[in-house]
């Protein structure tokens, strides 16, 4: 891994942290701007980086380092009703990156998106349906169905910049 490589994915954890201080609280999930980042991780870095780049924003998070929706941090936000979004962000990141190297078009840009987004709310939704005491359909009401209009804005926002990003610097 070259230091470039360090750089961009330090950067991408940091634009993470960042998103996710930009809050809305509509329940027990906030809308933020943490997808947004999360998939522009794997759509610019690509599968490998970009996992790293959220596994790395995981991590900072778990030890405490306050980088979770309104400055928290520490292992209890991830065992809490947000902790199965979060640590989905490494893996959505990853299938957005992967299904860009594999196609390198816009078609497979989205589809990259569109499925980080949906393992985002399965775990999301999961972990949010065990703090809810096994109630899955307030989970998925409370957890999922908000966010989908919001998410899929994202989702195309991230294309357009990733693609234009990707043009201007070269990540090879």
């Amino acid at each position: 891994m070259h230091s470039k490589d360090v750089a961009f994915a330090a950067l991408f954890a940091a634009l993470t942290a960042v998103g996710a201080q930009i809050s809305i609280p509509i329940g027990p999930v906030p809308i933020t701007l943490q997808v947004l980042f999360v998939l522009l991780g794997g759509l610019v870095l690509g599968a490998r980086l970009g996992f790293l780049s959220q596994l790395a924003y995981v991590v900072m998070g778990a030890v405490g380092i306050p980088v979770f929706a309104g400055l928290q941090g520490g292992f209890a936000v991830l065992y809490g009703p947000t902790g199965g979004y979060i640590v989905a962000f490494p893996i959505a990141a990853f299938i957005a990156g992967y299904l860009t190297e594999k196609t390198e078009k816009k078609t497979g840009m989205l589809a990259g998106s569109l499925g980080g987004i949906a393992v985002i709310y399965l775990l999301g939704w999961l972990r949010l349906g065990l703090f809810m005491n096994g109630d899955f359909e307030s989970a998925f009401t409370l957890g999922v169905l908000p966010f989908i209009p919001v998410d899929v804005i994202k989702a195309a926002l991230a294309v357009l910049v990733a693609d234009r990003v990707r043009k201007a610097i070269d990540l090879g």
